[in-house]
């Protein structure tokens, strides 16, 4: 009996952005020119097989710099950081380079900015991401207030006329956003945002590719981790865009067989810290049980490159 015939729709783009490339190049970089061990903040980036890749070469991944030896090399990860954090390594007189996101930075930058302007900074985000976590330590307590949902905007105790400055995390869902702006908008006066979108291209693009294929698909598949919130975005836009059958998975040996049963069209992404191989072993598994063409759906070119770590 012939395998069953399956149309494998690939978001196009998808993986590794301008800014993951460019943060574990850093490593890699650091690792070739100082020789093991160069110390890591924290994940790099939220992906495991990433991690465990640089951990062969040589890097260790440390929680806090009070982990890391005097005098040792150590990269910042490219989430950004505390402005405590930056100071503490200045202060361990420790050989640091931050490989913090350009994109991440323009953020932390802007806040800065409004600040000094004297206005009050609402900060689109999730609590407990380290991209959060970095840039409420980029302004004195109280200066900042964090929302995630339409309803923390109706609940911020600050009056109508106060002069905001809305910043979004780069990774947040674009739909999400915009209604959580529109409010802000509605509640306050005076209220500026970016001049440009905070949530970065990849997101974007990733969004917009993975809502397209969720929309031919029986089933979705997003190559990335949990604990990943680019990827648990892509997931939730897959739902959302009507596709009953999305899974979250790092590679193929956690595929959920149950959930490609029956399907004609399984759509295929993966996150912006999720390296080409997990997807590669994903599509070797569609191989070796279905008979597979692949289809790539094209929704952007990618062109943006950073300038790299200077590791020196």
């Amino acid at each position: 009996m012939s395998p069953a015939k399956l149309l494998l729709l690939m978001a196009s783009p998808r993986g590794f952005c301008a800014g993951v490339t460019r943060a574990i190049q850093g490593v890699v970089d650091a690792l070739r020119h100082y020789g093991p061990p160069v110390y890591v903040r924290r994940p790099i980036v939220h992906n495991r097989s990433v991690v465990r890749m640089l951990e062969q070469q040589g890097a260790i991944f440390v929680e806090e710099l009070d982990q890391v030896p005097e005098g040792a090399v150590v990269i910042l990860s490219a989430h950004g950081v505390p402005q405590d954090v930056t100071a503490e390594m200045k202060r361990r007189d420790l050989r640091g380079f931050d490989a913090i996101c350009p994109l991440v930075q323009k953020v932390h930058s802007g806040v800065a900015r409004h600040h000094r302007a004297g206005r009050h900074i609402v900060l689109i985000g999730h609590g407990d991401h380290p991209e959060i976590v970095g840039t409420l330590g980029q302004l004195p307590h109280g200066a900042m207030s964090l929302v995630q949902s339409v309803d923390d905007v109706l609940a911020l105790a600050l009056h109508q006329r106060t002069p905001i400055a809305y910043a979004i995390q780069t990774t947040f869902s674009l739909d999400e956003a915009r209604a959580i702006v529109d409010v802000i908008k509605a509640c306050f006066s005076d209220v500026i945002g970016p001049n440009s979108s905070d949530i970065c291209y990849a997101t974007s693009n990733r969004q917009a590719a993975v809502k397209a294929i969720a929309l031919r698909s029986d089933s979705v598949i997003v190559a990335g981790e949990r604990f990943s919130s680019n990827a648990l975005r892509l997931a939730e836009v897959a739902r959302a865009a009507g596709c009953l059958r999305v899974q979250l998975i790092p590679d193929a040996s956690h595929i959920d067989w149950s959930l490609i049963m029956g399907a004609r069209t399984v759509g295929l992404s993966a996150a912006a810290s999720t390296p080409e191989w997990s997807v590669t072993t994903i599509v070797d598994a569609m191989r070796a049980r279905f008979e597979v063409s692949i289809e790539e759906f094209f929704d952007a070119d990618e062109t943006a490159v950073f300038r790299p770590l200077s590791i020196n």
